[in-house]
């Protein structure tokens, strides 16, 4: 559900960024991302998360003819979830149980291309929502009805990555850090997602016939 509010966020950016610089002659004027790995929890958040499969949706669209860059990006991690406590209302705590990001950052980056390869850098903010499991037992049926709680919070992101130019596509490697301004379980979430998967090179659909 959180997904389809994020999508559209990110079509609208990346249309509106098209519209205004679609006119660069820079051969990176424009790249879809798609990419998996993990985030892996720092500090305190790795009381309650542990790193499971993730995945990042995102565009980069060129800034006039120099190397900046406007990185949009949807990151869907997935975390095995381990409550400390329980949720207001709840008696029971979660165990080896399932949580989700469904996370927005729009960054400012700048990239260097050395014949092949290309060196990035980037930073930016946003928000979303986290999904945290619950889970309410009646006793007298002996039922387990379970729920989600959804848990809104900003981010701020900074990172880098490498690509390697294999001709109409870029392979990618990128790391990340990622700082939430909310709380989970009374402990700040920040992590530090590890991405790796390609960029397809859609300039030529901006040039001029």
């Amino acid at each position: 559900m959180k997904l389809k509010i994020l999508l559209p966020c990110l079509l609208l950016l990346s249309v509106a960024s098209l519209r205004t610089f679609g006119q660069s002659s820079r051969p990176d004027k424009l790249y879809s991302m798609s990419g998996i790995g993990f985030a892996f929890p720092m500090g305190q958040t790795s009381d309650y998360f542990k790193p499971k499969f993730s995945t990042t949706l995102g565009v980069n669209l060129g800034l006039g003819d120099g190397g900046l860059f406007l990185y949009p990006k949807v990151s869907l991690h997935a975390f095995s979830y381990n409550q400390i406590k329980p949720d207001a209302g709840y008696t029971y705590t979660l165990q080896d149980s399932r949580a989700t990001t469904y996370l927005l950052n729009v960054a400012l980056g700048y990239r260097k291309i050395v014949d092949k390869w290309a060196f990035y850098g980037f930073a930016g903010a946003g928000g979303g929502f986290i999904l945290t499991p619950q889970a309410a037992v009646n006793a007298s049926t002996l039922q387990v009805t379970m729920s989600n709680q959804s848990n809104s919070l900003g981010i701020a992101e900074g990172g880098g990555g490498i690509e390697y130019n294999i001709g109409g596509a870029n392979l990618f490697a990128e790391v990340s850090y990622m700082y939430g301004f909310s709380k989970i379980q009374d402990r700040t979430f920040n992590t530090v997602p590890v991405t790796i998967g390609i960029k397809p090179n859609l300039s030529k659909l901006l040039r001029k016939r």
